[in-house]
């Protein structure tokens, strides 16, 4: 990574850290969560900076992949998990957090654990960590609270405009002694008092990219075109298309993916139903440095 790439990064951190601040001042129970998400996205969009994915909101059971759709009447309860992707041309952060809206202890102990997780393996990580000690860690502690991790979500590797790139982090130990090297990193612990693992549940709304193609209709082509302009090889949502384009957008996206173009992400259920917290910060990793990019006053 050169200078430029390094200082980009780190801006992006911050914009997410700051965009996380900003978050918390506006998720309260009952407000709807179209609400929020066009908030926080707009939120990034004045501080320069575009979404690097559609903000997750997912709500107890639904452990990720939840983002509302352009009509959705889901108001704020439970223990919502809040996923924030931020990018500047390219250089991304993730960030992610955890609030108790019903002022449960249950709740605020998965947080805290979750929370404990993330900043224990921060703690680990470097050049020459080996990815299952970090997964170790995350075991550990969450199994010394006597809670689970979600073993099959994991942290990962990130590159220019992909969230999740090379390697994964796990959070168990998977006996996989692949050496962490030079890059950026998302750590995000996940925490549960269920089954440990999640289930694919409906359709999300966020579409990626999957392949090369074109479609017949002059209008689903000038929406493809927009998507491919737009967000790249980043995932973007049903609700992001009905802003720019209204219903015929919905329609035109729906072609786009039965020609296999698009692809779209389930949401991701606790196999036993059970609430789950999560906690995630992105660490740069260079020779010189280790920086938590989206923690604010490091």
């Amino acid at each position: 990574m050169n200078q430029t790439e390094i200082t980009k990064i780190k801006e992006a951190g911050k914009i997410a850290a700051h965009v996380s601040e900003y978050a918390r001042t506006i998720i309260k129970k009952s407000v709807p969560l179209l609400e929020i998400a066009d908030k926080i996205e707009e939120k990034i969009k004045e501080l320069k900076a575009k979404p690097a994915f559609p903000v997750n909101l997912s709500i107890n059971e639904i452990s990720a992949h939840y983002t509302p759709s352009y009509n959705d009447t889901t108001l704020a309860h439970g223990l919502i998990k809040v996923d924030i992707g931020v990018h500047l041309d390219g250089y991304i952060a993730d960030t992610a957090f955890s609030l108790d809206l019903e002022e449960s202890q249950e709740n605020k102990k998965l947080i805290e654990i979750a929370e404990k997780a993330r900043d224990l393996a921060l703690e680990e990580i470097k050049i020459g960590s080996k990815v299952n000690e970090i997964g170790r860690i995350i075991e550990q502690t969450c199994s010394s609270n006597n809670v689970l991790p979600i073993h099959n979500l994991s942290g990962h590797s990130i590159d220019d405009y992909e969230v999740h790139s090379g390697i994964a982090i796990p959070n168990f130990d998977n006996s996989q002694e692949i050496e962490i090297i030079e890059g950026l990193y998302a750590i995000e612990p996940f925490t549960t008092r269920g089954a440990g693992a999640v289930k694919d549940g409906k359709p999300s709304g966020i579409y990626h990219i999957q392949k090369e193609g074109s479609v017949r209709d002059n209008f689903a082509r000038e929406v493809l075109k927009y998507i491919k302009e737009e967000f790249k090889t980043l995932p973007f949502s049903s609700r992001q298309i009905y802003k720019k384009f209204g219903s015929r957008g919905l329609l035109a996206l729906r072609q786009i993916e039965q020609f296999g173009i698009i692809n779209q992400y389930p949401q991701l259920i606790e196999k036993d139903g059970a609430i789950v917290a999560q906690a995630e910060h992105t660490v740069l990793l260079t020779q010189k440095e280790k920086v938590i990019t989206t923690r604010l006053n490091k």
